[in-house]
């Protein structure tokens, strides 16, 4: 990285590289599998932010990790994610006709080719992270496929989606919400964060302040969604807005006010800028990613 590179640079350059080493790993093809591909490329490839790629960079970078393996370990992270929002926009889940700006998979292709195009990126994931090109050693390749495991299911992702779609809004009591967020969305930034600690096979100090990190950053970053869905507009965000209220869905904006949901993901912010303080000045753009992560308009 260029010691003038700002944090809006940096992103997009990992956003470009990531995009570059998918349309790689996910290539079209012309067979009777072909409309699987495709839509599996639709999202994966989309235009998306890149954020949990570029903290497997950022992060990975503070311990002299090869960006060639970063970038396989950050691609795999977006398929992961690509699944997630695949599968949360179906018609059974929160029911979304658009996501990034354009149609959402099941609209663009149909229902059941979109829950094939998110099961095989999920598949997908752990197929990158097993491979040799990823890491040389076989231990640290299965504790990735663990970590990921781990952040994807019960105990992450699909069981915070769990609770997101049995809660209402007769439920909102912040310690449940801040469970569900931790597990829907912190659970893959904590893996995000530690994907280059693991590599490393880094102290427990370093993960200690990276798990701090993505823990804060993650219900901060979750918050700032939270405040784009019941202030923000459609065109802005590339996706339909509202829908939080209007389903009677658990959120910090609708269990605090839209001011004290804005107060707390500002203090988690400040906490997790002060878990990087064991990396020094190695994490300034690190820190600079906080203030895009709450301040983002999309």
């Amino acid at each position: 990285m260029e010691a003038h590179e700002t944090f809006s640079e940096r992103l997009e350059n990992v956003a470009d590289k990531v995009t570059v080493a998918l349309d790689a790993l996910i290539p079209p093809v012309a067979g009777p599998e072909g409309q699987l591909l495709s839509a599996m490329r639709y999202m994966a490839l989309g235009n998306g932010k890149r954020i949990r790629p570029f903290f497997v960079l950022e992060c990975g970078r503070l311990f002299d990790i090869n960006e060639r393996s970063l970038l396989r370990v950050a691609s795999a992270v977006e398929c992961m994610h690509a699944y997630s929002l695949i599968h949360d926009d179906l018609p059974c889940m929160d029911d979304d006709d658009m996501r990034r700006g354009r149609a959402s998979v099941h609209k663009a292709y149909s229902e059941p080719l979109a829950v094939l195009a998110g099961d095989a990126l999920q598949a997908l994931a752990f197929e990158i992270l097993s491979d040799e090109d990823t890491h040389a050693g076989p231990k640290v390749r299965a504790e990735l496929v663990h970590r990921l495991a781990r952040a994807a299911g019960a105990q992450g992702m699909a069981g915070g989606q769990a609770i997101d779609i049995s809660v209402t809004d007769n439920e909102l009591e912040v310690p449940l919400i801040a469970r569900m967020q931790r597990m829907k969305t912190g659970a893959l930034f904590q893996f995000s964060a530690e994907a280059g600690a693991i590599m490393a096979q880094a102290g427990s100090d370093a993960f200690a302040a990276l798990s701090g990190f993505a823990h804060d950053l993650g219900l901060a970053y979750q918050i700032a969604d939270d405040l784009l869905d019941a202030e923000g507009s459609e065109s802005g965000t590339g996706k339909r807005v509202g829908k939080d209220a209007d389903m009677g869905k658990a959120s910090f904006v609708l269990a605090l006010g839209p001011e004290q949901a804005r107060k707390r993901a500002r203090m988690l912010a400040e906490q997790s800028k002060r878990h990087l303080e064991f990396f020094g000045s190695n994490a300034a753009i690190l820190r600079q990613s906080v203030d895009f992560v709450i301040e983002r308009t999309r």
